[in-house]
């Protein structure tokens, strides 16, 4: 016999008798600031922003914050990670790059998660009932920083459905913020050093990293067509 499906608990009512606050103003305001963040990164490209800014000798201490705070608002606004990388790559070579890369990488999914669990939580569980926000939420509560760490390291994952679903669950802040920062040097080291080098085509460093792409655009596409096969079995059956 099935297990019967349970939803969370409904938040408990304030202690002092008033009615609970509805989430929804909370979820528009989340709503309002991630628009508005996606749409000055639609009129000032993030990497236009690095390349202008960064490209003319800026002194170290300035580029350090203007990189981390572009790359870290890019990555709230689900610009593409590969492209900041690149960037970053372009901009300040291997080393630097890869280091403020991750940095900004962070800081993004810091701030994407505080206004997540701050602003959209209680109405995201409100949506999310039923099985998946159990099991979601027991994985995240109890294996929280195994499990950021593994969503980090999985190519093809869109990085922002693993912030906002970490925010969503029971995970807490410092293993969610120190499996991001572990999780994420691998690919970002990839995509920087394949645009650091890629002046030189020919050179071990490129070909290695382009190799490298080529092998996490592969894994990416794996669950993919196991996915597609599943459901044609399916429909076949």
């Amino acid at each position: 016999m099935p297990e019967p499906v349970t939803s969370p608990p409904a938040p408990a009512p304030p202690a002092d008798g008033r009615p609970a606050r509805s989430p929804w103003p909370r979820f528009a305001l989340l709503v309002a600031i991630l628009a508005a963040v996606s749409g000055a990164l639609l009129l000032w490209s993030p990497t236009a922003l690095l390349d202008g800014g960064l490209s003319d000798g800026t002194p170290w201490y300035w580029r350090v914050p203007l990189f981390t705070a572009v790359y870290a608002l890019g990555t709230v606004a689900f610009f593409p990670r590969p492209a900041l990388n690149a960037a970053a790559g372009l901009l300040l070579g291997v080393q630097q790059g890869l280091a403020l890369a991750v940095l900004g990488t962070t800081l993004g999914a810091a701030i994407a998660f505080w206004l997540a669990r701050r602003l959209g939580r209680d109405a995201l569980r409100r949506l999310l009932r039923g099985r998946l926000l159990l099991a979601m939420d027991r994985h995240f509560t109890e294996q929280g920083f195994r499990s950021i760490l593994l969503l980090r390291l999985l190519p093809g994952l869109p990085f922002q459905a693993a912030t906002y679903g970490a925010a969503v669950s029971g995970v807490r802040f410092p293993p969610f913020i120190l499996a991001t920062a572990l999780g994420v040097v691998p690919v970002t080291a990839v995509y920087v050093a394949a645009a650091a080098t890629a002046r030189e085509p020919g050179s071990t460093g490129f070909l290695v990293s382009a190799g490298l792409i080529g092998l996490i655009g592969f894994l990416a596409m794996v669950p993919v067509v196991r996915a597609a096969l599943r459901r044609r079995r399916a429909v076949q059956a």
